[in-house]
């Protein structure tokens, strides 16, 4: 679009001395020491600043092309906004998507969400908050992560709420609010691995016994179902019964963090469940239904449950989460011998080399493993045969 100049003339740029300026319509011409004419714009594009350079008028920058800098990036706002979703009349700023998206976890029973709007509301909000939700860029993700740890934030730390913000993307694109490929590249950093924790078989029967004493009668179940499958915590709380084949021990789990699997378990566990719903009033749906005024389906949690059983089993409640009933029954998989492919498989990692955290370096089957490569007779070789005494002696005898 041709624009009409009274200052931003030719024959004043060309009148111009050294260190002057001519700003009109948002263009600046500036003569620098050099004799040369500097061209830049700064305009305002869908309530965004934009500040650049265009270029120099002895690489052939001239106000036209300034002027074409301008045009085209209004065109682009107008084309961003004809990939509105429908009923928007604009895009959502990152800090309105947020809250969308914590909504929209609540109405779906969505997991943690009390530590992602933590970590919305803390930290990546006041970051992000004014960037539209589309245009949150990997270069922005990284800088985030470094102004993190120069605060003296711990990696892990990092890791987690880049977690939530992975999730939020990913979200929010599967939901339609911003195209798939304008999600940034989240990269977590490297962590410390933390200790395995494992329980003893001693403590899990103190475990299991704990469990059955709690005044919740769903207790010990969650803790059988743990013990049974090295399932997570939140894949055991979404168990149904007409998921459950007793015939082939196989548990269809639709909803994993690797995806669909169906999951081995032992006959204690399915003789178990088998008795357990005899006794439900719905014999197909969950096995750990939501209270009565819960709005969602099943329970979302026994972490309180759970802490109360690790306490009353004279555990260590810091030490022992839900979690480590995943670690134990993993561990015993491992030193049972159990080939990595089929622990796998019953874990449900995405790789190998998760599983391999597990393969302690302390444990029965690596001695086992090492006994093997045991070769050789002790009296075979002799200490006197490699001293340097007799060395100097046969070279003298020679």
């Amino acid at each position: 679009m041709s624009r009409s100049f009274q200052r931003l003339t030719r024959p004043a740029i060309r009148a111009m001395k050294p260190g002057e300026k001519i700003n009109e319509h948002g263009i600046t011409a500036e003569r620098q020491a050099t004799g040369d004419v500097r061209y830049s714009i700064n305009i305002m594009v869908d309530g965004e600043r934009v500040h650049r350079v265009v270029g120099r008028e002895s690489d052939g920058v001239t106000r036209k092309q300034a002027e074409d800098a301008i045009e085209s990036l209004r065109t682009r706002a107008r084309e961003g906004r004809l990939d509105l979703p429908k009923g928007r009349k604009n895009h959502r700023s990152f800090a309105e998507a947020a809250d969308d998206y914590i909504t929209n976890l609540e109405k779906i029973g969505g997991k943690h969400i009390h530590e992602k709007r933590r970590h919305l509301a803390s930290h990546l909000k006041p970051y992000f908050g004014k960037l539209r939700a589309d245009k949150i860029t990997d270069f922005g993700v990284k800088h985030y992560g470094r102004e993190r740890k120069s605060a003296g934030v711990t990696q892990a730390t990092v890791n987690r709420e880049l977690a939530t913000l992975s999730h939020m993307m990913n979200s929010i694109a599967d939901w339609g609010w911003i195209k798939k490929d304008a999600k940034p590249k989240i990269e977590k950093g490297e962590e410390p691995r933390k200790a395995i924790t494992v329980m003893t078989h001693a403590q899990t029967d103190a475990l299991m016994k704990a469990a059955i004493g709690d005044q919740d009668g769903r207790t010990w179940l969650f803790v059988a179902c743990g013990l049974n499958t090295a399932m997570r915590h939140s894949e055991i709380l979404r168990i149904r019964y007409d998921q459950i084949d007793f015939d082939t021990l196989r548990l269809f789990i639709p909803l994993a963090k690797a995806g669909e699997r169906e999951q081995p378990i032992t006959p204690t566990l399915a003789d178990i469940l088998a008795r357990q719903q005899k006794m439900e009033d719905d014999p197909l749906g969950w096995v750990f239904p939501a209270p009565a005024r819960s709005k969602y389906e099943h329970r979302m949690t026994m972490r309180r449950q759970f802490e109360r059983s690790v306490v009353r089993a004279k555990l260590d409640p810091k030490k022992v989460t839900p979690h480590v009933m995943r670690h134990t029954a993993i561990t015993r998989l491992v030193k049972a011998g159990t080939d990595l492919p089929t622990i796998q498989r019953i874990s449900g990692h995405k790789t190998l080399s998760m599983v391999l955290r597990y393969v302690h370096i302390h444990g029965q089957h690596i001695d086992s493993a090492i006994a093997a490569l045991d070769t050789g007779k002790p009296d075979a070789v002799t200490p006197e045969l490699h001293t340097a005494e007799d060395r100097t002696a046969e070279r003298g005898a020679a």
